[in-house]
């Protein structure tokens, strides 16, 4: 999806230079993978020197649990020269990043067995135990009458999950309860991918650029954009991004979706989820839906979704004595929810009298 990327990143650039701001936040996840290809970190550097050297706009970023903290650590001793401040591996310095007076906590995501041995604390062993324990060290320094914005990775309790994340821990052991975060002016987080993942005063994710899965198909991806006073009171508003090609979900008959009176409305090239309401058997409908739809991604059946969710153990005992139509109705039955209809019962009753006819002859 490096087009796709390259598209919507263009317009960050753009709003950027709108916009002005004093600094651009990355929380995590510059990459899909610890080794990205090389299409996607041409395009990294691309759009941060943009930001960074054209735009002369300070960069705050952290590596993710996507990320290779050591990979992304390259460099970083000397990005600070032209203020890109990134923090690929996790240190025992807890001292903020200072842009136009407002304090930068930055913590990339680790695993609690590198905090553990990192702050020498036996007692961590979950995200959370490390997070309240990261915060705390920030405490004995963090001056409460200035804005201090924390920069981290994390699933924060009751937040909104979609297919694309990762799981940081098995168990509840991934989870960080927002209360650690009370210190902070605002928090600024990534891992989850909408900007709605979570309710919360002071506790945000900016949420992902594009869509990623088709959980994310009615999730409306957006930039944040934060106006922070020197007494930490801050405002927020947004500005939606627009994909060359959207992530959608599309659901009708086959019939219906390959009428050119239908498909003319429609966004044609978009990454499409597709679920047919026919009943019965269709010849190859994915690759007719693919020549008017050419990003078909997936193909579904309602009804099979319904019967999957509704059907049971089928089984039957001899001992019932019922007749081959009756066996054949509750088999019906039992695995799809359709109506067997008399226009059914009258074809089965024809097939099953000429099979035992066909059997009296053997």
């Amino acid at each position: 999806m490096t087009e796709n990327q390259r598209e919507v990143l263009n317009q960050f650039v753009d709003m950027v230079e709108e916009e002005k701001p004093d600094a651009v936040v990355i929380a995590g996840d510059l990459y899909d993978r610890s080794v990205p290809p090389t299409d996607a970190v041409e395009l990294l550097d691309e759009i941060l020197f943009k930001i960074n050297v054209e735009l002369k706009t300070p960069i705050v970023a952290i590596a993710g649990n996507h990320d290779s903290a050591e990979r992304l650590s390259f460099g970083s001793s000397w990005y600070k020269n032209s203020q890109f401040y990134l923090t690929g591996k996790l240190t025992n310095s807890f001292k903020p990043v200072q842009v136009n007076g407002v304090n930068f906590y930055l913590i990339p995501y680790a695993e609690p067995g590198i905090v553990r041995q990192l702050l020498e604390d036996d007692s961590i062993h979950s995200h959370h135990d490390a997070m309240k324990a990261m915060v705390g060290k920030i405490e004995e320094t963090l001056n409460p009458n200035e804005p201090n914005v924390l920069v981290g990775h994390a699933f924060v309790l009751g937040g909104q999950t979609s297919d694309s994340e990762r799981v940081l821990s098995v168990g509840g052991s991934g989870c960080v309860g927002a209360e650690v975060f009370e210190p902070f002016s605002y928090t600024a987080l990534g891992h989850l991918h909408s900007p709605d993942a979570i309710k919360h005063d002071k506790v945000k994710y900016s949420g992902s650029l594009l869509k990623y899965s088709f959980s994310e198909a009615k999730q409306n991806k957006s930039i944040s954009i934060i106006e922070i006073d020197d007494k930490g009171n801050y405002s927020q508003r947004y500005r939606s991004l627009s994909p060359k090609h959207d992530m959608r979900e599309l659901e009708g008959h086959l019939e219906e979706l390959l009428d050119p009176q239908f498909y003319e409305k429609e966004r044609l090239h978009d990454y499409l989820k597709v679920t047919l309401l026919d009943e019965g058997a269709l010849m190859d409908p994915i690759n007719k839906l693919r020549q008017v739809y050419p990003n078909v991604l997936h193909l579904e059946r309602k009804i099979d979704i319904t019967d999957m969710k509704k059907k049971q153990s089928f089984n039957i005992t001899k001992s019932e004595k019922k007749s081959e139509l009756d066996l054949f109705e509750q088999f019906y039955s039992e695995m799809t929810t359709a109506e067997f209809t008399e226009e059914k019962k009258e074809a089965m009753t024809d097939v099953i009298e000429k099979v035992l006819r066909e059997e009296g002859m053997k």
